[in-house]
Order: structure tokens, then sequence, then C-alpha cells
């Protein structure tokens, strides 16, 4: 199915988060291609060429009282180096200097998640003003963007605790995030990461509304093989990042009839509770240095064939002969001058090519979203897509790491360093909480791929169903208790109202 632009509705404002050094690295980047997308100069003030567009700023800027153009956009680190980079930037007095947190000490979380978690609760009054000031700031709040990484010590164990208190605190409010995920191959830059990866992954599943996945080995062999960079710099792999949630959002900037809003895109890719980690692919990709020397033919077809293409992947996943992967969904959103008549030709021609194979139980179809591009920017292909993806094959990543931690923990490796923080003084149940919830995360998609999944868990849970889900998932809700719930478990289309039920686990789940 798809959808075209039409009339715009009242926006719904989105605040990012940017925890860490990584996620302060990849939302900077963010924030440099939304200002170069809707016309804004360095400095927040909007180019005379831009001031009649149509686009939408304001769900993730705001205007200042001298009309200058401020992002929603909340910067957190517990050690100065790459706010200060910032800070030193042509970009310096695009952000607003009371939405930039530092402790005073600045010690940082040396890799550590507990310390990460520890230091969170230290200073969750003074983060929390700046986040609730923002958000009391906007006029319809629909969720919050955050960028961080999973493995090191600030984006990982602050980044969770951030989850946690923002799932309470707002729990009507959408919660995406933007997770990069260590390299797999070879060995780790730093020795805890399996630890700190597992314990963040709990809090992804459980806190999160949708997770999507960016991983560091994919990311870099898209670089050196797809974009003929030898030894891609952070800025360059950081700009990979940024496309891909620049076009994620494009249909919330360039709004249209459908997908105008998170809800409603997140809605067809999220059939329950815990299976929310999406991957991306993109095409075409280029390096700004050497755009003009890769301009080729593109089309509707090749774009959304690509797309469908392992090596376009952003999450790197080796192909399992004994697993039967398959999609549960699939949204592409593509850009350009695109006529729709070729975006049923294409739908047909993938269908005839089985060039993707679906989840037995539910709809086995490809949403569509034609969007806008930015008519300030220079593009140097007719048509470019990205793809948004609920895949199964998502499990072997999280099996890479829980294997990783898997070595660790047995030997009690690196553990004293995770027994001087509170949570972890008294005994070390947090670990073994943290894996069985993985465990069940990976089990599910395993399960997820057997037309059987509608009744998955359906022994322990039809007796214990609740009349109507409520409040977030704790990773305990399954296809089966939602049937018996007297809920269509697994509808083939959903709406915004089916998110609600089905992502966020509460049926109240409107404006806050």
């Amino acid at each position: 199915s798809t959808s075209s632009t039409t009339t715009p509705r009242m926006p719904r404002e989105l605040i990012t988060l940017q925890v860490g050094q990584c996620g302060n690295q990849i939302g900077h980047e963010f924030w440099k291609q939304l200002l170069k997308e809707h016309g804004i100069r360095s400095d927040g003030i909007l180019e005379d060429f831009a001031i009649d567009g149509t686009d939408r700023k304001d769900v993730f800027f705001y205007q200042a009282d001298d009309t200058r153009y401020v992002p929603r956009s909340v910067l957190i680190d517990l050690e100065p180096r790459v706010i200060e980079r910032i800070n030193k930037s042509e970009y310096r007095n695009v952000y607003n200097p009371e939405n930039v947190y530092m402790p005073k000490d600045g010690g940082g979380a040396g890799n550590n998640w507990a310390s990460g978690f520890a230091q969170g609760s230290k200073y969750t009054e003074e983060i929390f003003d700046i986040i609730d000031r923002e958000a009391d700031g906007s006029d319809s709040l629909e969720g919050f963007m955050l960028c961080h990484s999973v493995a090191g010590g600030t984006g990982s164990g602050l980044g969770s605790y951030l989850l946690e208190r923002i799932s309470d605190r707002y729990p009507k409010k959408l919660l995406q995030t933007y997770s990069v995920f260590p390299n797999q191959e070879g060995a780790n830059d730093v020795v805890v990461q399996p630890y700190n990866s597992i314990l963040t992954m709990k809090r992804l599943t459980q806190n999160a509304d949708a997770v999507v996945v960016l991983d560091n080995t994919a990311l870099n062999k898209i670089a050196v093989e797809r974009m003929r960079v030898e030894s891609p710099s952070f800025e360059q792999v950081n700009s990979l990042v940024s496309t891909v949630m620049a076009a994620s959002t494009s249909t919330l900037r360039y709004p249209g009839y459908m997908n105008n809003d998170l809800v409603g895109l997140l809605a067809s890719l999220v059939p329950t509770p815990r299976l929310h980690f999406l991957q991306t692919g993109y095409t075409p990709l280029q390096d700004a240095g050497q755009a003009e020397a890769n301009v080729r033919k593109t089309s509707v077809l090749d774009v959304m064939r690509r797309l469908l293409q392992p090596q376009n992947m952003m999450v790197s996943t080796k192909r399992d002969r004994a697993r039967n992967h398959c999609y549960i969904s699939i949204l592409n959103i593509i850009q350009g001058e695109v006529d729709p008549t070729q975006v049923h030709k294409s739908l047909l021609r993938i269908r005839e090519r089985k060039l993707a194979t679906f989840i037995p139980w539910g709809p086995a179809s490809i949403q569509v979203a034609l969007s806008r591009r930015s008519p300030y920017l220079k593009e140097t292909n007719r048509v470019s897509g990205l793809m948004l993806a609920n895949n199964t094959n998502i499990s072997q990543l999280f099996a890479s790491t829980a294997e990783k931690y898997d070595k660790l923990r047995k030997r009690k490796a690196f553990i004293d360093q995770f027994m001087k923080q509170p949570m972890f003084k008294d005994d070390l149940s947090e670990f073994d909480d943290s894996r069985e919830v993985v465990q069940q995360l990976m089990d599910e998609y395993k399960a997820a791929e057997s037309s059987s999944y509608i009744s998955y868990g359906a022994r322990g849970a039809a007796a214990t169903a609740p009349a109507m889900p409520t409040g977030r998932s704790t990773g305990g809700d399954t296809a089966a208790q939602y049937a018996s719930a007297g809920a269509a478990a697994l509808p083939p289309t959903s709406s915004a109202d089916d998110l609600r039920f089905l992502a966020r686990t509460r049926p109240d789940a409107d404006n806050a």
C-alpha cells in the first residue's frame, strides 16, 4: 500500500535526547543535516530563500523570541570532550545552552554501565529540569528520541536510567531510540562491552516503544564497500547514521496523508510489544566528498530491490540455514520524483520474484510512503529510499552479544568494577535478570518465524491474561495474551490506536 502527500495536520513535537559521546556525535550530525534540509543557517537564522517553505519545522525546532530556530534537543554527557567540541564548532549558537548538561566534576562513567546508571540517579533532578521544561514548551508533544551507544558507560548506563525514568514520568508518550551496537568482529575496544550491552538491552526491551538498531560492524562495512572509503572516519560513519535518521523522519517534516506522525510511522512496523527492534537500509549512498563521482540511474524498482539486499542493511547478520528468518514488516520511505504507478509495478515485481520472505501469520506486504525532498539541497539522484524493517534475523545480533556476555560472566571477569556501584553491591541478580530478558526476546523472535506464533505463550498466559493490558510492556506480554484479552492480537493493518494498544500496552495512550 502507498501513501503520498496532502494537507498536513497540526505538528506533533519530538524531543531528541543525545546521551554520551556516541549519542552526541550522531545527534550533532543529525541536526547539521536537518538545518541544511530546512534552509536554516548554523546560527539558527532562516535563509531568505526558505521563508515561504511548506515544510514542518516545528516537529524538531521551536522559534526563540528573536525568530531563530532552536533544536528541541537535550545534550547530556558525563565528560566534556564531545560537547566542548560542539561548543567550539560553527554550530555552537544553534543549541539552547540551557539544554546542555555536564556535571561539574566531568569524570565520565569509565565505560561502566553501573557507574553511568548511578550517576543518572545522582543528577536526575538537574537533567529532568531540562527535559520537563522542553516538554512543557511543546504544544502537542508526541514523544522522545534517544541517541546513544549500548556499549560504553554514559550512553548505556545513563541512557538506561533515562529510559526507565521517562517511561514512568511520561507513560503516554512514545519513546524511540537510535541505538548503536558495538563492532561484532575482532577485539572489543572496551572489555566490559558485553556486560554493558546486555544490561542496556533489558531497558530497550522493556521501556522503549521502538529501537532503530545501528550496528558498527555493518556501518563500517557499508562505508568501505558501498561508499568506497578505505578507512572510514567517525565523521563519515556518523554521517551515515544522520542520513538514516533524517530520512526516517522525512514524512514527519514533509507530511502527507499517512505516516505524518511517529505513531503512524511505527504502527505497521511493531506487531507486539517486545518485537520492536528495527533495521534500516538506505540507497543510493554517497560520501559527501565524492558525490559527483557516483551518480547512477535510479528508478523506484531499482531502489526498492536494492533496499532488500543484505549488503545495504545497517545491521550485520549472518545467514543461518537452520532458521527460517523472515520479515515481520517493512516500510519503505521513497523520496524524489516518483510516479505512484511505478510503486505498484515495483511491488508486483518484488512479489513475483519472491525477493522478500514474510511471516506466515501476518500480511505479506511492503508498506510504502512517498515523501517530498528538501527543495534546498541539490540531489544527484532522482530517487532515493530508506527501508525500516522488522526482521527475525535481528536475534542473531542479540545472540552474538549474549554469547560474549556468557563467556565473561562464566569466569566472573571484570565483575569487581560493577560491584563498586550501589546496584551490584549486595548481589549480581541484575545481570541474570537482564540476560533472561534478552533470552526471552531472542526466543520470541524465533517463535515469530512459525505460524503458531499467534498462540505463543498460550499455556500459562491464557489463564492469567488481563481483561485489558495496562502499563508498559514488562517483557511478559505475548501474542496469546492479546488474543485472550479479547482484542485482535495481530491486525493486518495497524492504525495509530492499534499501535497505542499493541506497542504501548495501554488502553488510554492518547495525548497527555
